[in-house]
């Protein structure tokens, strides 16, 4: 039998694989290319992992880790859910899919009114709060489209584990607890996260979802349509029927992904590409990057006030622009002008380097009326040995969604809804205000946060990023950019740095205590309000930037990265 250079790499890659595989993150002293993967659970890691020994690319890879989070950390994201992905292949192809979630076609304007005032408890929960699900089709797109194996395969593995069941961790274990008030107003939901004693689930105990597995299972036999147009739909339509919604099975199936052009901007010698609307992530971390350009980021030291400063600076600036532009491009003009060079510019000079600015509302981009873009949460990461690169943001929105399972399915249902500005002025669960271009409207995608995050040199690819965490996605996601790209710091070194984050509503820095007594007291002498608060969401990333091939989950939780490179 001939063997390949192709199949020879791989061969390469599956012995490193085997010899790493319980390495919890590996990096070489060379220069190389390789597999790199980065979730926020082992058990998903593992699953990228056994796709590449498969055969697989880094696109199976990555859904693989995606359905497996589904099962174990489930309520961060699933099939009930949507997704933002962001990919670069072997040739140099970039390509986003958008797998955000859809208002249903009864959705309106003002359907969280009562007497006039905005009730944020039926965005955030039950039947009202579902939006329809993206993630199931984006991840079948990428496995068809870009992948090697077939997305049946990687459903039935994920089945697997579903039915088996895992040991539950200490987290899941009190995000349970956390919500376990709202979960058990809802009995197919209390049922799977409740012991024998009616009591929330302990870690430790072993978690079975034998519902879950015959969804992938079912999934795996009959294609997506068994959940677009088939029974997943109608389950979904006739719960909804007894629980006050509005879905139905027509929605399932006019739901499509999209395949939008990727934001791209250029940061000092690196082209940044990332997701355009409805994500504002794309959008802000090009934004901000672009404001901070004419500021010399590498001379200023990272444990100083200047540089919380700054950059707090920067992120005010932005947010105001994104509660004000932001929304679907196929229902609102989201102006290309905001991610312009010469309004980053503009900008730039309204920042005070010794004093905190006050940020009355957003600005205007040249070309607001003319230059348009086209109409809790996990992030992974992932590469192979061939140079495909992806990055995944994925969410069901806060913990464990609507708090809805559908009976008989397993899904936790998402509730998206409540990222719609449900009336303009009214913040939402991560206290963000949107305006009238986030308005709710039938089949209309909610505006997100989510960052998924491609770095190119030289048109090659150095680093995939992403977060989880609500708005504070952002300015994860560009901190790890900064530390990296202009202070040279490894992605280690980067994502133990202290995070910080500022919305522009409320007018305050939300920081980590580690950030140090002397920044706090002097971003408060300079005007800041300080919010001091835990640390806010997971960041993973994976990366070659000079010193060897990098994979790193957020160190603040417990997670799992992997890379095995191959030297050239």
């Amino acid at each position: 039998m001939k063997i390949t250079r192709m199949k020879t790499l791989r061969i390469l890659q599956c012995l490193f694989a085997a010899l790493l595989f319980f390495t919890d993150s590996v990096t070489a002293d060379v220069k190389t290319r390789g597999a790199a993967i980065a979730t926020v659970d082992p058990i998903a890691t593992d699953a990228a992992v056994q796709a590449l020994k498969d055969g697989g690319n880094a696109f199976d890879a990555s859904v693989a880790a995606a359905l497996t989070l589904g099962v174990v950390n489930g309520y961060n994201s699933g099939i009930g859910g949507g997704c933002f992905i962001v990919g670069r292949k072997a040739n140099g192809k970039l390509f986003t899919i958008n797998g955000r979630e859809t208002a249903p076609e009864k959705a309106h304007r003002d359907m969280f009114i009562r007497d006039g005032r905005a009730q944020t408890k039926l965005s955030q929960a039950g039947a009202l709060a579902i939006a329809v699900p993206g993630s199931l089709m984006a991840y079948s797109e990428l496995c068809k489209k870009h992948g090697e194996l077939s997305f049946k395969k990687h459903l039935t593995n994920a089945s697997v584990i579903a039915r088996n069941g895992f040991k539950v961790p200490d987290s899941f274990a009190q995000r349970v607890k956390g919500n376990f008030k709202q979960i058990q107003n809802y009995p197919a939901t209390a049922k799977i996260f409740s012991d024998n004693d009616g009591e929330p689930i302990k870690a430790g105990s072993t978690l079975i979802q034998k519902d879950l597995a015959e969804t992938y299972n079912e999934i795996a036999q009959h294609g997506t349509d068994w959940f677009y147009h088939g029974p997943f739909a109608k389950k979904t339509e006739e719960w909804m029927k007894k629980n006050g919604g509005i879905m139905k099975i027509s929605d399932f199936e006019k739901y499509q992904v999209t395949y939008p052009n990727p934001v791209q901007t250029t940061y000092r010698e690196f082209t940044v590409v990332g997701m355009p609307p409805p994500s504002s992530g794309g959008t802000h971390v090009a934004q901000i990057l672009n404001i901070l350009e004419h500021f010399e980021i590498k001379n200023i030291d990272s444990n100083t006030p200047e540089f919380y400063h700054l950059i707090t600076e920067a992120m005010k600036l932005a947010f105001a622009d994104r509660a004000h532009w932001l929304g679907d491009p196929s229902f609102t003009k989201v102006p290309l002008g905001l991610v312009s060079k010469k309004y980053a510019k503009r900008l730039a000079k309204r920042i005070n380097p010794k004093k905190a600015g006050k940020v009355k509302t957003h600005g205007i981009p040249q070309g607001s009326t003319e230059h348009f873009f086209n109409k809790h949460t996990t992030h992974l990461s992932c590469s192979d040995n061939e140079g495909n690169w992806v990055a995944i943001t994925a969410t069901i929105n806060t913990s464990f969604g609507s708090k809805v399972i559908i009976p008989g399915t397993g899904v936790i249902m998402n509730n998206e809804m409540d990222d719609f500005s449900i009336s303009p002025g009214t913040p939402n669960a991560f206290g963000l205000i949107g305006n009238e271009a986030n308005a709710v409207a039938p089949g209309k995608r909610p505006l997100s946060s989510m960052s998924p995050t491609i770095v190119l040199k030289d048109n090659k690819p150095i680093l995939s990023v992403g977060a989880a965490g609500g708005p504070t996605i952002i300015s994860q996601t560009l901190l790890t950019l900064i530390h990296t790209l202009d202070h040279k710091l490894s992605i280690r070194e980067a994502l133990m740095k202290p995070r910080f984050h500022h919305q522009w509503q409320p007018n305050q820095i939300r920081i980590e205590s580690t950030a140090g007594q002397r920044v706090l007291d002097s971003l408060k002498q300079m005007g800041h309000k300080i919010y001091i608060g835990g640390y806010g969401g997971a960041t993973q990333a994976i990366g070659n930037l000079g010193n060897g091939l990098e994979a790193e989950h957020d160190p603040r939780l417990t997670g799992k990265a992997i890379a095995f490179p191959i030297k050239k």
